[in-house]
């Protein structure tokens, strides 16, 4: 059989499944979870993958769950990825009533993309052409949120990292793959399907507490020591440090205040904040994360009160693999037009993805499909085969593409990639981090 005709026939089956895609895609969107909590999508998740005939596995790290595809023949094993969790926007119109979480960045359609990929593969035979295997992924906790709730999970040796490729990555799930890739749904601009290429921001997460003296704020209020204020000066100073922000660094803080004091008539206490402090590189990031703690610290010294601040791990910056990415773009522009494809920039947002970036190649370019600004009540699936359907297309063949003659593609691109850590490398680092900031 040529290439092209195998194509031909996972392209086939996906039309043939699309109203199955689209389906799981619209079921995630009305059942949004927590990461860490995605018991419900990961069930949804797991009983496709059975129905596929897949060797499944469940529970990595809490909720995630792979299916495996092997190929009797030996090869590079590909790992395709769709997110299982929501972000908090409780207006959103698919959001949940209890907890706020919706899927207002449109994970729900990478889960369905995935296993709309999966049907392609398997319902074609495609893997008795290829070599190697290809795991599909749903993985847990990519929304960075819920800090304190995932620190407590970290207490409880639950898990060593808030992110949930992060955590896998840490418990061994990525050591036999040899590339990734995901897609991800997206609001693009009129005339653009398919986004493919570029970077973003990598972040370190913060936590802080000011803690001050309880005094009676009409009272007595020369008694206490104000830890809102401590707080409101730390921020102010770290306002005061934007300017020293190279722009090519891309650096973003954006704090939020979680608890601002206990009784409007006490003076307040107990303060605390979370943030991130983002930026382009590493280095980049490190630097103003100096600049912010220091900048936090003076707000308590200004009052006398004292402040705890934690360094958590966060995410390192995307660095997309140029040889995946050619081959996922001319799958794209075969599809869907060349004039229908753009080539990514910088984003200032961030992803896990990143930390997989550095050690495998991997690729996270972008489907439309969606309206509305992500993360927001009005970012809503508005072309469903493009959200979900395009998107599983694009992914099946490009993993037959790097599979097909004996994998001949997919060692190139395994041979000519040079990690940017190791994963000893890797986990230094964070490490580090931690010890740095305790």
């Amino acid at each position: 059989m040529k290439k092209e005709d195998l194509k031909r026939q996972v392209l086939e089956q996906i039309d043939k499944h699309s109203h199955k895609i689209i389906e799981l895609g619209h079921k995630i969107m009305a059942n949004p979870e927590l990461g860490y909590k995605e018991f419900k999508t990961s069930a949804m998740v797991r009983e496709s993958l059975l129905d596929l005939g897949l060797e499944v596995t469940e529970g990595l790290a809490i909720t995630g769950v792979a299916g495996v595809l092997s190929s009797e023949r030996s090869g590079p094993h590909v790992c395709i990825m769709g997110e299982l969790d929501a972000v908090v926007c409780p207006g959103h119109p698919y959001a949940d009533p209890i907890t706020g979480a919706a899927h207002a960045c449109g994970h729900n359609g990478q889960v369905a993309s995935m296993v709309g990929a999966a049907m392609g593969l398997v319902y074609s035979g495609a893997i008795e052409h290829l070599s190697g295997k290809v795991t599909f992924l749903g993985v847990p906790a990519e929304e960075y949120v819920e800090v304190e709730y995932r620190q407590n999970l970290r207490k409880q040796g639950k898990i060593r990292f808030l992110g949930g490729k992060q955590e896998l990555l840490a418990r061994g799930f990525f050591d036999d793959i040899d590339t990734a890739m995901m897609v991800h749904m997206a609001s693009l601009k009129p005339g653009t399907k398919v986004v493919v290429g570029g970077t973003s921001n990598g972040f370190i997460g913060k936590l802080v507490r000011y803690k001050g003296k309880e005094a009676h704020a009409g009272g007595s209020p020369h008694m206490g020591i104000n830890a809102l204020n401590a707080a409101i000066l730390g921020l102010m100073a770290v306002h005061m440090q934007r300017e020293t922000f190279k722009d090519d660094d891309h650096i973003r803080v954006h704090p939020i205040i979680t608890k601002g004091g206990d009784l409007v008539n006490v003076i307040p206490a107990d303060v605390r904040i979370e943030t991130y402090v983002r930026g382009k590189t590493l280095e980049a990031i490190q630097d103003a994360n100096r600049k912010v703690t220091r900048a936090l610290r003076a707000g308590a010294d200004a009052v006398g009160a004292r402040v705890e601040i934690a360094d958590i791990p966060g995410y390192l910056p995307r660095l997309s693999n140029d040889m995946l990415d050619k081959v996922f773009r001319e799958n794209a522009e075969r599809l869907v037009g060349e004039d229908m494809v753009d080539s990514g920039t910088h984003g200032t947002g961030s992803s896990d993805m990143g930390d997989i970036m550095h050690l495998i190649p991997a690729i996270h370019p972008s489907c439309g499909g969606a309206k509305g600004t992500a993360h927001s009540e009005e970012f809503v699936v508005d072309d469903p085969d493009t959200a979900y359907v395009l998107p599983a297309k694009l992914l099946a063949l490009t993993a037959v593409d790097v599979l097909w003659d004996d994998a001949a593609l997919g060692r190139e691109i395994i041979d000519n990639f040079k990690p940017l850590m190791t994963k000893q490398e890797y986990m230094d680092v964070w490490e580090q981090l931690i010890r740095d900031s305790n």
